[in-house]
């Protein structure tokens, strides 16, 4: 049987059999090439320095899941900082829809790390061993998928792959581990060995052969679009008015500044047709821009065919940067960002959590009761800190702790077992609070309320003097 054929190209990369169409774009030398290019090299070495560089003691970033600590900038988050990470990344969903409707997908073709690698890292490796786009071209026709030169590009990749992962795993166990274990045997630390070869394969994969499809079918953000852009988001837009209608040659009297070239779509790393409008492919990698200037030089037209416009500007109705979600999305981001930094300036020294006993919650013996419970303290200070617990709030209670005080080193959580004594009949309907108070010595106080378990006075005295009971 044979395939039915499309009337016409669906989507960019499916040629009308439905067969992969290899997208081999030819780089348009510009203006707009060299700010991207700049930006990217200048995040591509942010991204590779931020396991090396320090802040007050600690990495500038390190998300270590084993003791649930992540560290942004210098400072600690913990587990129980749940109201801040909820800040943070509020801010952060704002701040990107902000962007959108201010700048359209300037993240997508300045910033995210899939263009920044595809288009300045692995493309300029390929165009390098294969002769070009036109020399990429000539090996998909003649189906060398396996040429010298390929291979030789597929080993270079794999180098660069490894090297990303490891910098990747960085940022989860430092560096330094990360050089400890590139030096041992795999054996000895598995997981991190098993981590980097999935994320090498993946990066291998991702920039080797799904490419712009990871933008296309796996990224959301396109499909968002139509929700986060609005008529006068700024966009990389063709100029309809002024293009229209096409002409090449002697065909051009008459017709618009568009030479019909196909030079757009040629550079283009999504294979769309910009002159189609808004897409969901688009990228506003603005390569297009570049291209279509290059060319208006040429033929002696005005530059800016192709341009940063919005879909109100090109219709003539001028663009307004002042509208509803301009404004409530900076007022929405300076409420949240704001109120972290507020929690983040005036958060305590100290993290305490009391927690209960693993086992029975209390023993009777002699008409004493016994409670264990635990205390965790996480030091957030850059300082070691020993800190004393005392409990308060009962006549005739007796506390041991083997470990008070406890020291905790800066930037981590420790906990110290206690056991509480007190008499029976300090418990009413079997429940005692008392007020748990720990100290560092340099100034911290707290007070904790805590719920000591015991017996109902009822029980206790309906049991014999030398009797022992648990619950």
């Amino acid at each position: 049987m044979v395939a039915p054929v499309a009337p016409g190209r669906v989507l960019p990369t499916l040629n009308e059999d439905g067969t992969r169409r290899w997208l081999r774009p030819k780089p348009s030398p510009g203006g707009w090439l060299s700010r991207r290019t700049v930006v990217a090299w200048v995040l591509i070495v942010i991204y590779v320095a931020i396991p090396h560089v320090f802040i007050n003691g600690k990495p500038s970033m390190l998300l270590d899941l084993q003791r649930r600590e992540f560290t942004f900038f210098g400072t600690t988050f913990l587990p129980t900082d749940t109201l801040l990470l909820m800040l943070l990344a509020i801010s952060t969903v704002i701040a990107i829809f902000l962007a959108s409707a201010l700048a359209g997908r300037v993240w997508c073709g300045w910033a995210c790390p899939q263009t920044v690698y595809m288009e300045f890292v692995y493309r300029p490796i390929e165009r390098l061993f294969e002769g070009g786009a036109r020399g990429s071209a000539q090996l998909d026709r003649e189906k060398k998928h396996f040429h010298p030169r390929r291979l030789a590009k597929l080993a270079v990749y794999l180098v660069i792959s490894s090297f990303l992962a490891h910098t990747f795993l960085a940022y989860f166990v430092g560096w330094d581990q990360v050089m400890h274990w590139v030096f041992g045997s795999p054996a000895a630390h598995p997981v991190g060995f098993t981590i980097v070869t999935l994320t090498t394969i993946a990066m291998l994969l991702d920039f080797t052969y799904f490419r712009e499809q990871v933008c296309m079918v796996a990224c959301p953000y396109g499909r968002w679009q139509s929700a986060l852009l609005d008529n006068d988001s700024l966009i990389v837009a063709y100029d309809y008015n002024r293009g229209e209608p096409r002409g090449k040659g002697k065909e051009r009297t008459g017709k618009g500044d568009c030479v019909d070239c196909e030079a757009c779509v040629v550079t283009c790393p999504t294979g769309i047709d910009i002159r189609n409008g808004l897409q969901m492919e688009c990228i506003h990698c603005t390569q297009c821009m570049d291209a279509c200037d290059a060319v208006m030089r040429k033929v002696g037209k005005p530059e800016g065919l192709i341009r940063y416009s919005s879909r109100a500007a090109l219709a003539g109705k001028g663009r307004h940067v002042l509208r509803t979600r301009t404004v409530l999305y900076p007022i929405a981001f300076a409420v949240v960002f704001g109120t972290f930094l507020y929690q983040l300036a005036f958060r305590d020294a100290a993290d305490i959590t009391l927690l209960g006993a693993q086992g029975a919650p209390f023993t009777v013996q002699a008409g004493t009761v016994m409670n264990s419970l635990r205390v965790r303290v996480a030091n957030r200070t850059g300082q070691e800190h020993a800190y004393t617990v005392s409990i308060e709030g009962v006549e005739g209670l007796s506390m041991i702790a083997p470990l008070n005080p406890l020291r905790v080193q800066p930037g981590r959580t420790e906990t110290m077992p206690l056991f509480v004594t007190l008499p029976a009949e300090a418990f009413e309907e079997g429940v005692r609070t008392v007020t748990v108070r720990v100290t560092d010595g340099s100034g911290y106080v707290t007070e904790l309320p805590y719920r000591l378990a015991g017996p109902h006075r009822e029980l206790h005295e309906a049991e014999e003097p030398s009797g022992e009971r648990g619950r």
